[in-house]
């Protein structure tokens, strides 16, 4: 049977590589542990704070009220204008693998408070992240859009990506929001907030 010859010093490059193979297959397992471990607190700490108040990255305490939410089943325009709301349905809409809508709907609402200056740059990063068609996050919308906002991108206005946003919107409005409102995650906050209220 053939063996293989190898030279010392490549024999010890071998064993270096395995040994950062090893070493990055560990990491990885940290950072989806650190990920899943995150993921857990994120929750553990979002559910409690909806209920009873959520403080925010500026440290103002924000009081959630069952009005609030019961504000949300009224429209998505309704839901996507409250933070919390916003924070909500976006864990509903992961837990759908579909959050790629509201986060280009987000990027889309900051992109129309950009400064011109900037411009070029932010509709570049939405259109490889969102847009173009092999993008890590592409949204649903159909070949002569995605062509026409590929055109708008390459000469950016505030108004560049306003008709993929609009059609996004719809997307969101007509499928994941009614499903939303029939979810455990919407119809629990709801009931704990009514169940407090009513003490």
């Amino acid at each position: 049977m053939p063996g293989f010859f190898f030279p010392h010093n490549n024999m010890t490059e071998l064993n270096g590589k395995e040994d950062c193979k090893l070493a990055e297959g560990k990491i990885h397992k940290k950072k989806q542990k650190a990920f899943g471990a995150d993921l857990k607190n994120y929750l553990k700490c979002m559910v409690p704070h909806i209920e009873s108040g959520i403080k925010t990255s500026n440290s103002r305490n924000i009081m959630l009220s069952a009005e609030e939410v019961i504000q949300w089943s009224q429209s998505l325009e309704k839901l996507l204008a409250s933070q919390s709301g916003q924070s909500v349905f976006r864990e509903f809409l992961k837990s759908e693998f579909s959050e790629e809508n509201i986060e280009f709907w987000l990027a889309c609402e900051d992109y129309k408070k950009t400064k011109s200056d900037h411009l070029h740059d932010k509709a570049e990063r939405i259109y490889e992240e969102f847009v173009q068609s092999d993008a890590i996050k592409q949204i649903n919308i159909d070949y002569q859009m995605r062509e026409a906002t590929a055109k708008r991108a390459q000469d950016p206005t505030h108004t560049s990506f306003d008709e993929a946003q609009k059609t996004v919107y719809i997307l969101m409005e007509r499928d994941s929001y009614p499903r939303f409102l029939k979810s455990k995650a919407y119809l629990n906050l709801l009931n704990q907030l009514q169940t407090n209220t009513s003490k």
